[in-house]
């Protein structure tokens, strides 16, 4: 199954505001062969809480404006790991060490990696 245009721009605009906000280890896989219901995993590691807030505040802030509504979230500004769900698109925003313990790139390690968005 391919990315679909929806899933690839929700995915380039949730990088381009992480990496804004200093997202470490910016990571977009694609699932889309491994899941029938997701496209791509979004994963971002933040320094401390606050950061991953602040990530997790401009993504949001990003997707909103360019009409992305999300289907659900789960986390709080000040918790260690943000699950944000766009349907197509899930974005993990996680402290270092949730990111380390819970080893999402690990498990997801066989599947492909986005290339980034070429921008004029």
């Amino acid at each position: 199954m391919a990315i679909s245009p929806t899933a690839r721009e929700i995915a380039d605009l949730a990088v381009g505001a992480a990496s804004d906000k200093l997202g470490q280890d910016i990571r977009a896989l694609d699932v889309s062969q491994r899941l029938g219901i997701v496209d791509v995993f979004v994963l971002v590691s933040g320094s401390n809480e606050r950061q991953v807030g602040a990530i997790v505040d401009a993504v949001e802030q990003a997707l909103w404006q360019a009409g992305h509504k999300p289907v659900g979230r789960e986390g709080g500004r000040e918790d260690p790991w943000v699950l944000l769900d766009y349907g197509e698109v899930v974005i993990h925003v996680q402290h270092r060490e949730a990111r380390s313990t819970y080893a999402l790139d690990r498990l997801w390690k066989d599947c492909g990696e986005l290339e980034p968005a070429v921008t004029a």
